[in-house]
């Protein structure tokens, strides 16, 4: 086998830019809530743990890095084919919940959706979506199991998306290119969009007013979608899975709240803030030395007559006597 040293040093910058790191903190989504409530056709976002992802939120300004498509179980697929196809990608438990994603180095694959119970995640539905047409979905992304990530497509998406650029964004581009035959490479949103578009369901299609003042929608170039855009889209329902469920707990101030004053900058970045210097100056005020204090009431009027050393006077034999 001929060594290629252009081949060796792409796989060493691909393992380095999908590298995850230990998250610090919890992920803020309930992993089994998710798995509860996740439905076939639904759309997942990743806040993703890894160099790359890091690179694709920095540029899209939103924290989420990827998007997988849920397709269930495999028996949840009703065309036997299809359900064989998955089989020749996945040899794992038929009962473990799948996803199917484009991921960098590994091309379009069928993962269990345990894969990301470290991350946090979103639920993203498909608004009416009918069961024929999630099948049709499911089918378009399925077609594309074991095509080759399109790093090139990647990169220019960056270029286009980043705010400055010295060459023209749209020279020698992947994304505005017409006809350009039948794809062998996709990246996870573009594939995912497709899909839909693929059953008339829209994204975030461009809406253009006829004369009569009627709306006509046109499809988006899918080529130009990120992760975010599900989340942004009108014609999706967010799902989100806190651990914290406001509707079984009593009130808001039930909450687990940290009862040392600490406040957090960010992540690892907590500190008790110092108080206010005239606040403790007033604290530290001692009373003047010839100030009484004022009689409390309430206990003078509890004092029973006997505890102040007198004795109970018949108030009616009094009367009589005189």
């Amino acid at each position: 086998m001929v060594f290629n040293p252009a081949a060796w040093l792409g796989k060493k910058i691909v393992r380095w830019l999908t590298r995850e790191h230990q998250q610090a903190t919890p992920p803020l989504s309930d992993f089994e809530r998710v798995r509860y409530e996740v439905r076939p056709c639904d759309v997942l976002l990743v806040e993703g743990r890894s160099r790359v992802s890091e690179i694709i939120r920095t540029i899209t300004q939103s924290p989420w890095s990827h998007s997988a498509l849920y397709i269930g179980r495999v028996h949840d697929i009703d065309d036997p084919a299809l359900r064989e196809r998955v089989r020749s990608f996945y040899n794992g438990d038929p009962n473990e919940q799948l996803v199917i994603e484009a991921w960098l180095g590994e091309g379009t694959v069928v993962n269990p959706l345990s894969k990301y119970q470290d991350d946090s995640l979103r639920i993203c539905r498909p608004t009416g979506l009918t069961r024929q047409d999630s099948q049709q979905v499911l089918e378009f992304t399925l077609q594309h199991l074991g095509f080759d990530y399109d790093l090139r497509q990647l990169l220019d998406l960056a270029r286009f998306l980043f705010p400055y650029s010295i060459i023209p964004r749209r020279w020698r581009s992947s994304l505005f290119e017409h006809n350009a035959g039948t794809p062998t490479r996709s990246v996870c949103s573009s594939m995912i969009a497709a899909a839909f578009a693929s059953v008339k369901f829209p994204v975030l299609p461009v809406l253009e007013e006829k004369l009569d003042g009627s709306l006509r929608m046109i499809p988006r170039n899918s080529r130009m979608f990120t992760p975010r855009d599900f989340d942004y889209s009108p014609y999706f329902d967010i799902i989100k899975c806190p651990h914290l469920d406001f509707g079984k707990m009593p009130s808001y101030r039930e909450l687990p709240w940290d009862k040392k004053g600490r406040v957090c900058n960010d992540d690892g970045e907590c500190f008790v803030p110092t108080m206010q210097p005239e606040v403790q100056a007033e604290k530290d005020v001692a009373p003047p030395p010839d100030s009484v204090p004022e009689p409390d009431t309430d206990k003078e009027a509890k004092i029973d007559p006997v505890e102040k050393g007198g004795s109970e006077i018949d108030v009616s034999n009094t009367e009589k006597a005189g």
